[in-house]
């Protein structure tokens, strides 16, 4: 095995930051057509507009396309997708060529692509589908939460291309469903992620088991030891591609995405957040936070105050977190609080505003939220709340990134420098306007039936529809067996004359029950005139005479 350093010294491309858009290094202004691509992934291409490269495809297609192995660094929003899955489909023997019968095991994966997380893989699915429409490559996205019998189904009547999440890949390929032997193209995604997430042992446990003759191209932003000790053991002599310099990496954002850093206090966010999704020109909008918890509430609250917002979190069945993806992709919601986990893989169209509700964690997870706006060559806007007992940890990110901004000028929804700065007009209110509140809402788009499994399947309370108001399942009154009525017997006794009547609740009887009278008297002979008692209520320490006592003689 060849040493990775060794690799890169000999082949080390590097790119200019200052390149323009759609630049490359073998010829001005090439199209996917002056490559050696087949004629129907280019024309499946051009038909969504996608004619010219960007650098780093221009980069990684003349040495993908000779089959050799390649390291890439590029930070999401470069492209990179196309950029390894053109010489992926290239690779591919579809149905509709000559030679798909004579292959050894027609049918079984030929490619397979490991992503992180369930977004990432959807995403970079539905790219790798467009681009191989055409030539009738079948690609399968496999990830949890989905019921493993559609994606068992699917692998039983053949597919080219698997992309998945490492937890799902394994389980299908312990159960024998997912043969990996005859793949011979392997691109690990967002390998420094897969790190994080703690993914990278599973993921050597799908590289033994795809064909040795396989050519590896393996993505990341940052090149940590386990990456660099992975490289080694499952590739060849890599070629090791930079989108940018190491040093220039923060710049290229920073000039791409205007930055905006505000000290908040914690209950005023929420009113800031408001004004600042009525700037002026703002398309779709991310807001980040670091908890679930924190997602739901403000997805809720924006949801009160008239904007048509969603959630997604880890706490949301798939069905719901798919729902609020395309309900945001749609335009049907045009604000999407996320966490930053869920959030991994968001690639969408007009994102023009990141807001940063809670402080990230780090210099990674901050360049990787504004990363969502300003892709594909655009220009976007990030707004950063920072409270006050976050300030040490934005001091470290300020420090690692060299932003300038040390010290976050402290700024309340009233600050007049907050209108100014994000284009808000002057007289932008904590509420949306009835007439601006134009979105159908996360309500108009339907919520799928995956067949969820796992934690959270199914799950669908306030949280996962945006905040809205409807009555959970939890709140509906339960059905509960009409209990009979109990049959109540009261008591009632009474003396007359010495005779104590009883009568039964149930039946009237009324029993006399001879006692002995004082003056001789029978009951029977007693006089009928006899004053009534007067009925006495209370309890403890009422005065009278007692119940027990005989009622006065009657008047000879």
């Amino acid at each position: 095995m060849t040493d990775l350093t060794e690799a890169t010294d000999q082949t080390d491309v590097a790119e200019a930051a200052d390149a323009p858009q759609g630049a490359a290094v073998p010829a001005p202004e090439p199209t996917f057509a002056d490559f050696p691509v087949h004629p129907d992934i280019v024309a499946a291409l051009a038909e969504h507009g996608i004619v010219t490269p960007f650098p780093i495809q221009a980069m990684t297609l003349p040495v993908a396309l000779g089959g050799h192995d390649i390291i890439g660094q590029a930070k999401t929003g470069t492209g990179k997708t196309l950029g390894f899955g053109v010489p992926l489909l290239q690779r591919v023997v579809s149905p509709a060529d000559e030679g798909f019968d004579a292959l050894p095991a027609p049918g079984k994966p030929q490619a397979l692509v490991v992503a992180p997380t369930r977004e990432l893989a959807v995403q970079v699915s539905g790219d790798l589908e467009r681009a191989g429409a055409k030539r009738g490559i079948r690609v399968l996205t496999v990830y949890g939460g989905r019921a493993y019998e559609p994606q068992i189904e699917a692998l039983k009547n053949g597919v080219e291309v698997v992309v998945g999440t490492p937890g799902r890949l394994i389980d299908l390929a312990k159960q024998k469903y997912l043969d990996l032997s005859r793949a011979r193209t392997v691109v690990l995604d967002e390998a420094d992620e897969m790190l994080d997430l703690g993914f990278l042992p599973d993921v050597e446990t799908l590289m033994a088991q795809t064909s040795p003759q396989r050519q590896t191209m393996l993505f990341s932003a940052t090149m940590p030891g386990a990456i660099v000790a992975l490289a080694r053991r499952y590739m060849s002599q890599p070629t090791h591609i930079r989108a940018m310099g190491d040093d220039q990496e923060n710049a290229h954002t920073v000039k791409a995405v205007t930055q905006h850093v505000y000290r908040a206090h914690a209950l005023d966010k929420v009113e800031m957040l408001a004004r600042i999704l009525q700037a002026d020109g703002r398309g779709l909008a991310l807001v980040f936070t670091r908890t679930k918890r924190t997602a739901a509430k403000v997805a809720e609250e924006l949801t009160e105050r008239g904007y048509a917002a969603a959630a997604i979190h880890g706490d949301l069945g798939q069905g719901a977190r798919e729902q609020a993806l395309r309900a945001f992709r749609n335009g049907k919601v045009d604000v999407l609080v996320a966490t930053d986990v869920a959030a991994r893989g968001i690639d969408v169209d007009n994102v023009t505003h990141v807001v940063n509700y809670q402080c990230p964690e780090d210099e990674k997870t901050y360049v990787h939220r504004i990363g969502r706006t300003a892709r594909a060559g655009n220009t976007g806007t990030a707004v950063t709340f920072v409270d006050w007992d976050d300030m040490p940890r934005w001091g470290l990110i300020n420090r690692q990134l060299d932003l300038g901004i040390p010290e976050p000028v402290e700024t309340y929804s009233s600050s007049e420098h907050l209108y100014t700065d994000l284009s808000i007009p002057a007289d932008a209110k904590g509420r949306l306007r009835r007439s601006e509140q134009t979105r159908a809402g996360l309500d108009a788009e339907e919520l799928e039936d995956l067949g969820e499994t796992g934690k959270g399947a199914g799950r669908r309370g306030p949280s996962a529809r945006g905040g809205r108001g409807e009555r959970t399942e939890r709140s509906e009154p339960s059905e509960r067996p009409q209990r009979a009525p109990r049959e109540r017997s009261r008591r009632r006794t009474t003396r007359v004359d010495g005779a104590v009547l009883a009568e039964g609740g149930e039946a009237g009887e009324v029993t006399a029950q001879s006692a002995p009278r004082t003056d001789g008297v029978d009951a029977e002979g007693g006089s009928g005139d006899a004053p009534k008692r007067r009925r006495r209520r209370g309890g403890r320490g009422r005065s009278g005479k007692g119940a027990g006592e005989a009622a006065a003689p009657a008047e000879g």
